[in-house]
């Protein structure tokens, strides 16, 4: 199996296995680590940018690679949103929360 790390400015990516792992410390279209952390998804024991943000950090860099990937992801977005939704809350959920501050 060949194994490749490309390094830049903002970012190191990892070629080896079925896909590429981006570790992007300035993603484009994101203004603050913090606010992309206060969206963030656990999955198992990584903590990774929702997909959303990854989206639109694609869209923002304007790369014509990601530019091919986006309808994929959208597509995929859309599954993992409606096999992760929230649960449903109610008008009075959402008053009582806003009231108590949480």
């Amino acid at each position: 199996m060949k194994r490749e790390i490309v390094a830049g400015k903002d970012f190191v990516q990892i070629k080896t296995g079925p896909f590429d792992v981006d570790l992007v410390f300035a993603p484009d279209g994101i203004a603050s680590f913090e606010e992309a952390r206060s969206r963030h998804v656990t999955e198992g024991i990584f903590e990774v940018a929702n997909l959303r943000d990854i989206i639109a950090s694609k869209r923002a860099g304007g790369r014509q690679k990601d530019q091919a990937e986006l309808p994929l992801l959208e597509s995929f977005r859309g599954e993992y949103e409606k096999r992760h939704a929230p649960p449903a809350r109610s008008a009075v959920d959402i008053a009582a929360r806003r009231t108590t501050g949480g």
